[in-house]
């Protein structure tokens, strides 16, 4: 990559750790500014940010990591808490800009989680841009693989639209959240979400394996094996696990058990090619898995959900009937206001007192002051 000032249209791209010194220092006079991340996680085994996009209010930028050896001159304003980091959906962004760059966002404004705060049904970037400005973005890159280069003009002005309009809608959701009370919430999740990091998987890969949980003895087993021979494949190949074997085709094998190539081909799923590739690796860890020792066999860990007692149970039911309403009245997703995990945990409380329901694990402090005294108070019913 040479080392001159590449231009995308006027969106200018930095491949210098000079010239992102520059705009760092442009970026620590901000009271905010816009981020968004373009990954590889659909093209490669490991996945990596491949593009950070930039805008404040006059100007956007995009920044090439896979050019430089590090992105230390943006962690000054990305962690200055007097500048509000507006991201949208940014979960996994937040998680990712620590894991690659060791950047730790303070300050967050996500405009998703605005708009859900805000009761609106299409959250989306694209919705909501078209729905307030009449801005139409283009998804064609959505899936591209950002960790080519060069990167053409048009994925360069998709990268860009992402954040180029991003401040006037955070100008927006603000206003409107301090108009009704709950600018306040915006930001408790904020500061919850700054916090995400990407955790190693731990312990078999089977624990991460959807659906799993239905396989005992051993058949879970046998898809252990698949998924630690897949893994070995996809690192080999550097392809996302799931282009390399489908869970379902794997999950289906560990169930039938099948002996030979033909009966594996009549899989559905199951193509000539990966046949050809990973065939005679699936039948090896066929045999591995039936071969497991009945003392080594792994298990999944059932917390079981205890039988629900019948006091709880109808504890839930009023919780949720109170839910629907207050639901219809503040306008709001269900999910948004009090998710279900967060109702059973009420209802499995011992006791209706206000500090238990204060104690429980994720529950928000705007959703203790909102409506926790009612909720002590529909538990105590029961």
């Amino acid at each position: 990559m040479s080392s001159f000032h590449k231009q995308a249209g006027t969106c200018e791209i930095i491949t210098t750790i000079e010239r992102l010194a520059e705009v760092a220092e442009i970026l620590s006079h901000q009271t905010e500014i816009a981020v968004d991340l373009e990954m590889d996680s659909l093209h490669h085994y490991r996945e990596k940010v491949c593009l950070v996009q930039i805008s404040t209010r006059h100007e956007s930028w995009l920044i090439d990591p896979l050019a430089l050896n590090s992105l230390s001159p943006l962690s000054a304003p990305l962690t200055n808490p007097e500048i509000v980091i507006v991201m949208h959906g940014s979960d996994y962004d937040i998680r990712s800009l620590h894991r690659d760059f060791g950047i730790e966002v303070s300050n967050l404004f996500d405009t998703m989680i605005a708009a859900r705060f805000l009761g609106i049904a299409e959250f989306g970037l694209a919705a909501l841009l078209k729905g307030r400005f009449g801005i139409e973005l283009d998804k064609k890159y959505q899936k591209a693989d950002w960790s080519k280069r060069p990167l053409s003009r048009e994925m360069c002005a998709y990268a860009a639209a992402d954040t180029s309009d991003l401040l006037p809608l955070y100008d927006q959701f603000r206003t409107e959240l301090a108009d009704v009370g709950r600018l306040g919430w915006l930001e408790e999740e904020g500061r919850l979400v700054c916090q995400a990091r990407v955790s190693e998987k731990d312990g078999p890969l089977f624990l991460y394996c959807k659906g799993a949980g239905k396989l005992r003895g051993h058949s879970l087993a046998i898809l252990e094996e698949l998924l630690q021979m897949r893994d070995r494949q996809s690192e080999l190949l550097d392809r996302p696990p799931f282009k390399v074997l489908s869970v379902e085709t794997l999950l289906e094998v560990a169930e039938n058990r099948p002996r030979s190539l033909y009966e594996l081909s009549l899989y559905k799923g199951m193509t000539s090619g990966q046949l050809q590739r990973h065939g005679a690796g699936i039948l090896s860890a066929v045999e591995s898995g039936v071969a497991t020792p009945e003392d080594r066999l792994p298990r999944f860990p059932r917390g079981g959900k205890k039988e629900i007692q019948e006091r709880v149970k109808e504890r839930l039911k009023n919780l949720k009937l109170w839910r629907e309403r207050y639901c219809v009245e503040l306008r709001l997703d269900p999910g948004v206001l009090a998710p279900n995990w967060l109702l059973e945990a009420i209802a499995d409380t011992q006791c209706a007192a206000q500090d238990e329901l204060d104690a429980i694990p994720g529950m928000r402090e705007w959703q203790k002051r909102l409506y926790g005294a009612e909720l002590a108070r529909i538990t105590a019913l029961v």
